[in-house]
């Protein structure tokens, strides 16, 4: 019964993401210049069927619930949704959700594909630096799905005040600068927290497996994400590179994210068989 209740939750969650994004694409194109809170409010539903699918699974587990693809992606798809909670209220960005929940209902898509069984864990992972080290990990890359979301409406804005006919989109949307700030808030907030998922999982792998770096493919491009993302910095203090250069060097950055989450964990397997 915990499973089919468990089952009904996730696909309760998706629905009303997928309804969500939906509003929120309409929502682009409504000719009325203040925009509504029905897409936020359908995230929310989804948001509350979706955290008791975690919690169920985390009960029936007995560990946090990112132990294989679905679970992993569900989760990512999760702290997502908390981070946009968070600056939807605090900002209060016009149309935010627009450009957020199709990243989220994608991902959660891609979850419902992978199968979904709950396993018990598996020894290696049975360590107190496996929960610390996730929640960092996946914090940190729902931050870059964050500036990438912020990054395209940015460069949509960016074209409206170029044009020469101002149209209903350039007033639901923020300032440059202020998308500009919080892309550069969400990349500063990414970047410390992928650092602290590195550090931890290094501790981690040598209690593991006695070694703090083994050259598995998912270790390998989680460096090259941070490097990507520390390059993203440096340019932005040294260089200068700010505005449009900024938003799209977080697209760029987040692709390379989503590369390191699926592509490598389907197609170059590793260790971390778990993610």
């Amino acid at each position: 019964m915990q499973i089919e209740t468990n089952v009904l939750l996730f696909e309760l969650a998706l629905t009303f993401y997928f309804i969500a994004t939906i509003s929120g694409i309409i929502e682009i194109f409504r000719g009325e210049k203040n925009t509504s809170k029905v897409t936020l409010y359908l995230s929310m539903a989804g948001f509350a069927f979706h955290t008791a699918n975690i919690a169920i699974r985390y009960v029936e587990g007995g560990h946090i619930p990112v132990t294989n693809m679905h679970e992993a992606t569900s989760f990512f798809s999760w702290c997502v949704l908390i981070l946009f909670f968070v600056h939807e209220f605090k900002y209060k960005l016009g149309l935010l959700s627009s450009f957020i929940m199709p990243i989220v209902f994608l991902l959660m898509f891609s979850a419902s594909i992978f199968p979904r069984e709950i396993k018990a864990l598996s020894p290696v992972l049975q360590s107190y630096w496996f929960g610390i080290h996730v929640v960092f990990a996946f914090l940190g890359d729902a931050s870059f799905a964050m500036a990438c979301g912020i990054g395209i409406m940015y460069l949509i804005q960016e074209r409206n005040v170029k044009s020469k006919h101002l149209s209903m989109l350039f007033q639901k949307l923020p300032s440059l600068q202020t998308l500009d700030e919080i892309n550069y808030h969400l990349v500063t907030l990414g970047f410390p927290l992928l650092t602290l998922s590195m550090i931890t999982g290094v501790i981690w792998a040598n209690s593991a497996w006695g070694t703090y770096w083994r050259w598995d493919p998912k270790e390998v491009w989680s460096l090259i994400t941070w490097l990507v993302y520390a390059l993203v910095l440096h340019l932005r203090l040294t260089s200068g590179w700010r505005g449009k250069k900024a938003a799209i060097l977080s697209i760029i950055g987040f692709a390379i994210v989503i590369f390191a989450f699926f592509g490598v964990s389907i197609i170059l397997k590793g260790r971390h068989v778990f993610m």
